[in-house]
């Protein structure tokens, strides 16, 4: 079986997922292991291969839709990244790239966010039963704070330039909830997309997007997801922009006239004018591209492409995709310094993250985390 018809059987596997209880993300945690594996030595052709398959669908959906360019708190002393084998969070001095002391949170985290002042950090646990929730951080202390609840299967955050509005993408609710702040109190669900993944907000606060991966199969002809515009203001959601297929995550330029979608079925990133909400031709990078960010300049997107082990910059001023950085095994997300000067690619299967010089696009050496890294956000 090639590797179009295992993506084929991904995305059927998704839209029939059904909520998950603890001793079914047990085994799909062991399933997606063994998928992962045989894929990186090129075994596709199997019986074991598709029954790991259809045992991981659900914990490659958790690891698949996070925050690639994870938002960030003041100064960059410090970057979180969330750890979904073991329920936790690792603080990293980036002065130093010394690991801290992990952050016990909730069941499967997935995804993290920093309010602008660097406060608090929030973070996205998938839970176990018909809901997910919310762990707030006070990042002063590290500690965790009380749970919030929000829809089934959350996977993505991203809150706004003001910092009073937290937005979670709920996979099986086709929803976004809004979080106030303020109170930490979810308030009423939008309707979406089919299997939201993920949420970017302009720079000026006034539209969240959220890149919805669709119901379609693989490279199916006809099958593609599309982008919700959602007027913060308002909490409304705007006409569906057509993308690629398979689209699980999302980046905007600095000055929000951009946004980026890479299509993990189809190894190209649809960039969006947000003046029109117009898309724009494909870009083609690496095999399976699930993360991607932009520089604070705003001249470079860096997207990581789990399926060849690469990170590939993008020039925005052309759109032009340059020659591929190497990085450690399946690279799932990315963040980078204020300062522009360094990326930090979570590589899965280490577990590490790998920093790369923006100056050179030269990857560092690899440091060690908690098992399973899927998201990373540093402190302004």
């Amino acid at each position: 079986m090639d590797e179009t018809s295992l993506r084929g059987l991904l995305d059927i596997a998704l839209s029939r997922e059904p909520p998950l209880g603890p001793v079914a993300r047990n085994s799909l945690r062991a399933g997606i292991k063994r998928r992962r594996r045989r894929r990186a030595q090129g075994v596709a052709g199997s019986a074991a291969v598709v029954a790991a398959i259809a045992v991981a669908i659900p914990a490659i959906a958790a690891a698949l839709g996070q925050h690639a360019g994870a938002p960030q708190t003041p100064g960059g002393r410090a970057a979180y990244v969330v750890n979904g084998g073991t329920d936790t969070v690792t603080p990293i001095t980036t002065a130093t790239n010394t690991p801290g002391k992990p952050i016990k949170v909730g069941n499967y985290p997935a995804a993290i966010a920093i309010t602008p002042d660097g406060k608090t950090a929030y973070v996205v646990n998938d839970g176990s039963g018909s809901f997910g929730t919310v762990t707030p951080i006070t990042t002063a202390t590290n500690a965790p704070g009380k749970p919030i609840r929000v829809g089934n299967f959350p996977d993505a955050i991203a809150i706004t330039p003001d910092g009073r509005t937290a937005y979670v993408a709920n996979i099986n609710s086709n929803t976004v909830t809004p979080i106030a702040t303020a109170t930490n109190t979810p308030g009423r669900p939008i309707k979406v997309g089919v299997r939201p993944r993920m949420i970017v907000i302009t720079p000026d606060g006034k539209t969240a997007y959220v890149v919805n991966q669709g119901a379609g199969i693989g490279n199916q002809a006809g099958s593609f997801g599309t982008v919700t515009p959602i007027a913060t203001a308002t909490n409304t959601p705007g006409r569906p922009i057509k993308v690629g297929n398979g689209p699980l995550v999302i980046a905007i330029t600095p000055d929000g006239k951009t946004v980026y979608v890479p299509n993990s079925s189809t190894d190209t990133v649809t960039p969006i004018a947000t003046a029109t909400n117009t898309p724009g031709k494909p870009i083609k990078v690496g095999r399976i591209p699930w993360a991607i960010a932009i520089t604070p300049d705003g001249k470079t997107a860096y997207v990581a492409n789990s399926g060849t082990d690469t990170v590939t910059p993008i020039a925005t001023a052309t759109n032009t995709p340059g020659k591929p950085i190497k990085v450690g095994p399946e690279p799932q997300y990315i963040a980078i310094t204020p300062d522009g000067k360094t990326v930090y690619v979570a590589i899965f299967k280490s577990p590490t993250v790998t920093p790369i010089a923006t100056a050179t696009n030269t990857p560092g050496k690899p440091i060690k985390v908690g098992k399973d890294p899927y998201v990373i956000a540093i402190t302004p």
